[in-house]
């Protein structure tokens, strides 16, 4: 008899608790005993939770330091363009949600990687001939977090090992170290705009490598890669047979006067799972839907790894279907005006900040060209009373009340990261409170009084 089938007993009632999840070896363990275990209560969190570490919660959730009560409190802090209220979602972007939910036709369950009909629409919108998109190579995740995660877990065993970007987005470590994956960081040159140190990324590459992180444009960095800079980057992938995880979330976020490329564009021959989603373009964050691109034009992940995204989708049941009802509407009514105002407001607000914060002493900030950040470069020697970068914007906070995260959060040293998505006025505010920070605590270097009397 099949154990999982309920059988009604002879008097015509169900079977008690202990009938049915009795033990099928036919062997009687008596009431309240089960063999080889002592009933004892022992309950403990799993290796997983244990290894799960995010950086930036553990920084900041350790400061302990209170905002001058004398000051505003202004947060650089967060990559999320709604705080503030200034940077809202287009109407249209909002009246499609209406329509989807008011039609009441997506309330049920839609298949694990998102309706087909949703699944078309994005093919459509990223489709172009260098790297032609169809519905099956597309896989809707719930925001561009999950689609990391599920690419990472397709990609990589345990034991096995990530490229990541230093500085980089701390999610990248977050996930893959609670799956057993190794980390191994290469880094970015700030002098170069950010661009990869391709020697050190090629060196790190070992028998373990399962694939290589691009993030591009770049948290936290702001920056965009050149065309020359990627090809550059995918012919160490192609000598390396090594696949790439494109996080491309910012694809379309990069100022008028630098030109974006996508990755899979540029190569027929490395296998490319490109990331993406609505939070940052679209300025909805909280909707969470994302997407994953396949892009494998010479069959090298083949069936084996779109089946494995799939089974992979279907631990949980995909992405909110109310967002995908809208979805249509959102990539085709949303105006250009929308996009061109977004984009003008960002750059902007990068130009403020790079210049005010450029003109002060004891500050390296890097020109951003997209995406809603920058990096500060802080000379520490100028400052010697502060060990760490954490300590110079715990400092900050305390004194000035501003909050920007230190570049520890990012695997990186003596910066910090700044937002542009604040409004302009704060923004300033924001840039002077830094400017009487940095005056009060800048001390000339040791053997340069002749710059500093200057």
């Amino acid at each position: 008899m099949d154990p999982y089938v309920i059988q009604m007993n002879g008097n015509g009632t169900l079977p008690s608790v202990r009938d049915v999840h009795g033990n099928f070896s036919g062997r009687s363990s008596g009431p309240g005993k089960m063999k080889g275990r002592k009933a004892r209560w022992c309950v403990r969190p799993s290796d997983m939770s244990n290894k799960t570490f995010n950086p930036i919660r553990a920084i900041v959730d350790n400061m302990k330091v209170k905002p001058n009560p004398n000051k505003t409190m202004i947060s650089l802090s967060i990559g999320d363009p709604t705080v503030f209220g200034n940077l809202p979602t287009d109407p249209e972007v909002t009246q499609a949600m209406k329509y989807a939910l008011d039609s009441g036709k997506y309330n049920g369950y839609a298949p694990a990687i998102g309706y087909l009909a949703s699944r078309e629409e994005i093919a459509s919108y990223y489709h172009c001939p260098e790297a032609p998109l169809e519905a099956k190579d597309v896989i809707l995740t719930s925001g561009c977090s999950q689609a990391i995660e599920l690419c990472l877990a397709v990609l990589a065993n345990p034991g096995q090992n990530i490229l990541v970007p230093r500085p980089g987005f701390s999610l990248y470590r977050t996930l893959a170290e609670s799956m057993g994956i190794e980390v191994k960081l290469y880094n970015l040159l700030p002098e170069k705009s950010w661009e990869i140190d391709l020697k050190h990324l090629e060196s790190l590459i070992d028998e373990k490598t399962a694939c290589l992180i691009v993030n591009n444009p770049s948290n936290p960095c702001g920056s965009v890669f050149s065309k020359s800079h990627l090809q550059k980057i995918l012919a160490v992938a192609a000598r390396q047979c090594v696949p790439i995880l494109a996080d491309e979330i910012y694809r379309d976020m990069v100022f008028s006067d630098c030109k974006y490329e996508p990755l899979a564009n540029l190569s027929n021959n490395v296998p490319i799972l490109s990331c993406g989603g609505l939070a940052k373009r679209w300025l909805v964050p909280g909707w969470r839907l994302g997407w994953i691109l396949i892009h494998d034009r010479r069959d090298i992940f083949g069936n084996e790894i779109r089946d494995g995204l799939v089974k992979l989708s279907q631990r949980i049941l995909g992405p909110c279907t109310i967002v995908q009802g809208a979805l249509k509407s959102i990539l085709r009514r949303t105006p250009q005006e929308f996009y061109h105002n977004t984009l003008s407001f960002l750059k902007s607000s990068a130009d403020l900040c790079y210049r005010a914060l450029a003109a002060i002493p004891g500050l390296q900030p890097v020109r951003p060209f997209g995406a809603m950040y920058l990096m500060v470069g802080i000379e520490m020697e100028h400052f010697p009373e502060f060990e760490s970068d954490v300590e110079f914007t715990e400092r900050l906070v305390a004194e000035q009340s501003v909050h920007c995260l230190p570049s520890t959060c990012f695997e990186y040293t003596n910066f910090f990261r700044v937002v542009i998505t604040v409004p302009e006025v704060m923004m300033l505010e924001a840039c002077s409170r830094i400017q009487a920070f940095c005056e009060q605590h800048y001390h000339c270097a040791e053997g340069s009084q002749e710059e500093c009397d200057k």
